[in-house]
């Protein structure tokens, strides 16, 4: 799927320098920084619907207490 975006200058500018830096093309890096904005934002995403679930009383909460006796490292 081809994409069109317009990038500030400077930004060009880096990825330029780093395309000749790592001798990848702007492709390359584009489609990485795109791959890991995509993980970061999902991240983003869960944890904040995750956030307002805890906030609502929809989703448990546990002391370290209860966790590591879960996990069967309580003292």
């Amino acid at each position: 799927m081809a994409i069109s975006v317009e990038l500030d200058e400077k930004i060009e500018q880096r990825l330029r320098k780093l395309a000749m830096r790592t001798g990848k093309t702007l492709d390359d890096h584009l489609h990485e920084l795109i791959s890991r904005g995509i993980d970061d934002l999902e991240d983003l995403y869960f944890a904040d619907t995750i956030m307002r679930r805890v906030a609502e009383g929809k989703e448990p909460v546990y002391s370290s207490e209860q966790v590591r006796k879960n996990l069967g490292l309580a003292d």
